[in-house]
């Protein structure tokens, strides 16, 4: 049976984190799969409860952090070419920069005979200044030369890779879609809708909208807080926002709209929603007298969507946005800039709206879905037909499977 090393960034709760566990959970018996990944950053939800529910072994690469620090590197580069050894593998499998370029160097070094690498986005643009955007640049070019297969999550990811950076040619690059496992988000949503919209005191005549995400400057919360305070300035029905997640900037938003003296609620990590679940009596504090409510992370998140009308997302570059995926999946209308995948993963005016990145365009397509009840209901039937058609783990495990069965067949 063929062996596959697969390698994630960190474990921390996101796209790569899903895609790892579902191959590794559903690609046997064809192939034995070692799961190893890096820690999450302090901010972060933890994902290993994940891989715990799929009953998929891993293991913890300490040393292994988001940012660069060239001690812990290269400890996890050698703990990296230990594993190769023991475990022997015919495939290496990263996802993401980090884990990428430590497992492809120590694949090469080592002589494994098949490589691949996952872009779960890129950091080619508004993540850094530009040297060192081009320094990432020539450090995947060079990595790119050595890797059997590369593979984009979307059509202008692939798109991106070859014709606006340079990475590699287009024959190099297999365009596989993320995949999930998306049955919970139709399950019982009545019921997790009065739970949820109970315990956070949104009212039955409250427009709940939501964004999803780390809390992070690449995500561009202060857009999304911009445009909504001129949808609550200028709608007529109570509006009750949700900043759903965490990050470092989540205290700096919090004292923005503080300063400006708009009422909001706070709360740590700590699982509390996810713990209330079975009490339907439960409440979130003084929540319902604030226009924005910070929850930080939610594990059962299929509840949040359902307690949802409207998830917005105003990222400056997108992979493959998740929470967009999970928002269709649960029949919620959304509203997104047109960055990166996510022209791919919704189609604009059927399962939400695209439109350009400043608080006027974004604030007037929420309006206009908080206007039309039925637009909203008709946009959630099509993404939910749009997502459990297109992204199911099913047809990620059946493409994955094909891409290494002929990647080996070469060697």
């Amino acid at each position: 049976m063929p062996r596959v090393l697969r390698i994630v960034n960190r474990f921390n709760l996101g796209g790569p984190t899903f895609n790892a566990a579902y191959l590794t959970k559903y690609l046997t018996p064809d192939f034995e799969t070692l799961l190893i990944g890096g820690l999450k950053d302090e901010e972060e939800d933890c994902s290993e409860f994940i891989l715990e529910s799929l009953g998929v072994n891993y293991q913890v690469v300490p040393e292994m952090r988001r940012a660069v620090n060239f001690r812990d590197d290269r400890k996890a580069f050698r703990i990296i070419k230990d594993i190769i050894r023991d475990f022997k593998p015919d495939i290496v499998h990263t996802h993401a920069s980090k884990a990428g370029a430590l497992g492809r160097i120590a694949a090469k070094q080592l002589k494994v005979p098949v490589t691949v690498h996952t872009f779960h986005g890129h950091v080619f643009h508004s993540y850094f200044g530009m040297m060192k955007t081009e320094m990432y640049k020539a450090v995947e070019r060079y990595l790119a030369k050595g890797t059997s297969k590369i593979i984009a999550i979307s059509n202008s990811q692939k798109r991106e890779l070859v014709q606006r950076y340079s990475i590699c040619i287009e024959d190099k690059i297999e365009v596989i879609r993320l995949g999930f496992e998306l049955i919970k988000f139709k399950e019982d949503q009545s019921q997790k809708r009065e739970l949820f919209r109970n315990y956070y005191g949104v009212e039955e005549d409250e427009i709940a909208i939501g964004i999803i995400g780390r809390v992070a400057p690449i995500k561009n919360h202060h857009l999304f807080i911009e445009s909504m305070t001129r949808v609550i300035s200028k709608s007529e029905k109570k509006i009750k926002v949700f900043i759903i997640g965490d990050g470092d900037q989540k205290h700096e938003i919090i004292d923005t709209l503080r300063s400006r003296n708009i009422g909001c609620s706070a709360t740590d990590y700590d699982l509390s929603f996810d713990k209330s679940l079975r009490s339907a009596n439960s409440r979130a504090g003084d929540s319902n007298n604030t226009s924005f409510t910070f929850t930080s992370w939610i594990r059962s998140i299929d509840y949040a969507y359902a307690g949802l009308d409207i998830v917005a997302l105003t990222s400056m570059n997108e992979g493959t946005p998740v929470s967009l995926i999970e928002a269709q999946a649960s029949g919620t209308a959304i509203v997104s800039t047109d960055v990166g995948g996510v022209s791919e993963v919704m189609d604009d005016q059927k399962s939400g709206l695209l439109c350009e990145s400043n608080p006027k365009a974004i604030s007037d397509a929420i309006l206009t879905l908080i206007n039309d009840p039925d637009l909203r209901e008709s946009m959630g039937i099509y993404g939910a037909h749009k997502a459990h058609s297109e992204y199911t783990y099913i047809r990620l495990v059946k493409e994955m499977n094909s891409l290494y069965c002929n990647l080996l067949n070469q060697v």
